[in-house]
């Protein structure tokens, strides 16, 4: 079973404010990943080819980096993640594309930790990470999104078993 998940916001601004949104991730003054409400996004150096980190439990290596426009980060844990997740800036004719894709073949216990658990966790996530993107560039987000109760729940739990 193969998963592919994309998430898209598109933002009436030029391609370069949304590459530096995402050239900014895990720096000091990242701007797009909701560390306020998740887990940072963390690396052993900066953001790079072969820099090594995740948030949470979840790893991965940075495989492909193309500055203000592309990144895609190898998963190696948690086990059984086996596949990438990426943002992309995609220019349009009237702004860009943020769009952030995770393909996997979850194996062995993601094959129930995915879509019992992280999918949804995921999902929130990202969804938090565009209305951060959006605030960022145009000063407020038109429709943010809404934690599910399934989330809520994932994240009581998370709190209380890492916790």
């Amino acid at each position: 079973m193969a998963v592919v998940n994309m998430h898209t916001r598109h933002l009436p601004v030029p391609e370069g404010a949304v590459g530096a949104l995402v050239d900014s991730l895990a720096g000091e003054d990242d701007a797009l990943w909701p560390a306020h409400r998740w887990p940072p996004m963390r690396f052993d150096r900066p953001l790079g080819v072969g820099a090594v980190g995740g948030h949470g439990p979840v790893r991965y290596t940075v495989a492909h980096y193309e500055p203000g426009r592309w990144v895609r980060f190898r998963f190696t844990d948690p086990r059984g993640f086996h596949g990438f997740h990426e943002f992309t800036v995609a220019p349009t004719s009237d702004g860009t594309d943020l769009i952030h894709l995770l393909v996997m073949t979850p194996r062995g216990p993601a094959r129930l930790t995915w879509p019992s658990a992280y999918r949804w966790l995921h999902d929130a996530l990202i969804e938090d990470c565009l209305d951060r993107a959006e605030h960022a560039l145009l000063g407020s987000v038109s429709r943010p999104a809404r934690w599910t109760r399934r989330v809520r729940l994932l994240r009581w739990i998370a709190a209380r078993t890492v916790g």
